[in-house]
C-alpha cells in the first residue's frame, strides 16, 4: 500500500492539477493523505470537489509550518510505502513506477526534477544540475541538496524519523528524513526527473527558504543540532 502525503495551505490555484497526476498512478488500496495547515482560501472545496475515495483530508491543529504540517500528514499515513508530496507541482506518469522499481532493492530513493514556471515551461531540465546536488551523508550535512517531493522510502524509515525533532528551524522534514535514510538505510539515487517542479510567485524558493540563516555560527550549531538528534535517533532503536 502507498500513502502519498501532502501538506496544503492555500493552495488552490494548482492543487487540482497535481492531484489528477497522482491518482492515475495509484492503485484502488493505496491513499492520498492531505494535511491542511489552516487555509483560507478555496483549497478544501478544490479537494472535495473531485470527490476521490482516496483522498483523505486531515487538518493540522498542531504547531503551524511546513513541517509540522507535514508531519501531520505523515502521522496518519498506513501504507508501506510513503511518498512525500507538495502542493503545487505536477508528477509525471512515471513516478510511482520508478519509484516502487528503486525501493525493491533500497529503503529510500530521491529523484531529480525539472524546474519549471508557473505555465510549465522549462527553466532547468535538471534540478541536480542547476542545484549542485551531490550524494552520501556528510554532503548532504554540509549542504542539503534534495527536494523533499522527490522522495519516497518504506515505513520503516518513517517510523525511525517520527516524531521529528522539536526545533523545525533547524530540522526540516525533507532535510531530516532525508539525512535519516542516508545514515540507516539503503539508499537509491533515480537521475532521471518524474516531477515538474514548479516555481511561482506564492512558493519560497530553496534560495531564499532560509534567507536569515547566514551566520557562520547558525550554521555550526544547525549541523550540531542535527547530529546530536541523529544520535539520540540512533540509541532510541538499538
Amino acid at each position: 500500500m502507498i500513502s502519498v502525503c501532502l501538506a496544503t495551505y492555500n493552495g488552490e490555484r494548482y492543487i487540482r492539477e497535481q492531484l489528477l497526476s497522482i491518482i492515475p498512478q495509484l492503485s484502488p488500496s493505496d491513499e492520498i493523505i492531505i494535511s491542511d495547515d489552516g487555509s483560507a482560501d478555496t483549497t478544501l472545496s478544490v479537494i472535495e470537489s473531485l470527490n476521490h475515495p482516496q483522498i483523505r483530508v486531515v487538518c493540522n491543529t498542531g504547531r503551524r509550518g511546513y513541517t509540522p504540517n507535514f508531519e501531520n500528514a505523515l502521522r496518519h499515513a498506513k501504507g508501506d510505502y510513503i511518498f512525500l508530496c507538495d502542493q503545487d507541482d505536477v508528477w509525471l506518469p512515471t513516478k510511482v513506477q520508478t519509484c516502487m522499481q528503486a525501493l525493491r532493492q533500497s529503503d529510500f530513493v530521491i529523484t531529480d526534477a525539472c524546474v519549471v514556471d508557473k505555465h510549465l515551461k522549462v527553466l532547468h531540465p535538471s534540478f541536480w544540475e542547476f542545484y549542485g546536488s551531490r550524494q552520501g551523508f556528510l554532503n548532504n550535512l554540509v549542504r542539503f541538496g534534495y527536494l523533499g517531493c522527490c522522495m519516497a522510502f518504506r515505513r520503516s524509515v518513517l517510523e525511525r524519523a517520527l516524531p521529528f525533532p522539536e526545533c523545525d528551524r533547524k530540522a526540516s522534514h525533507d532535510n531530516w528524513l532525508a539525512l535519516v535514510g542516508m545514515l540507516y538505510y539503503r539508499m537509491s539515487y533515480v537521475p532521471s526527473p518524474q516531477i515538474l517542479f514548479r516555481r511561482h510567485d506564492c512558493n519560497t524558493s530553496l534560495a531564499t527558504k532560509q534567507k536569515n540563516i547566514t551566520t557562520v555560527w547558525f550554521k555550526v550549531k544547525y549541523r550540531l543540532y542535527l547530529l546530536v538528534q541523529l544520535a539520540k535517533r540512533c540509541f532510541a532503536n538499538t
